[in-house]
């Protein structure tokens, strides 16, 4: 029986590493507006909106990591 090429779980995993860092980039950029800032100084913690980012991004980013390694 002839194995099956890794290759598409490989695609998916780069696209999901790629997809993490994006989103974590977006959230610090975000992170950095004023608004965000303005929330942060009378709240703070940061907003909803960034942390959802971050979140995002760290799971999509270990997700890949660990499809790419496994493919």
């Amino acid at each position: 029986m002839a194995k099956r090429s890794g290759t598409p779980t490989r695609a998916v995993g780069l696209a999901l590493l790629v997809l993490g860092i994006g989103l974590a980039v977006w959230g610090f950029q975000m992170s950095g507006s004023l608004g965000s800032e303005l929330n942060q100084a009378l709240t703070g913690t940061e907003s909803d909106r960034v942390m959802q980012l971050y979140i995002g991004g760290a799971v999509s980013f270990l997700v890949g990591l660990y499809l790419t390694a496994r493919g």
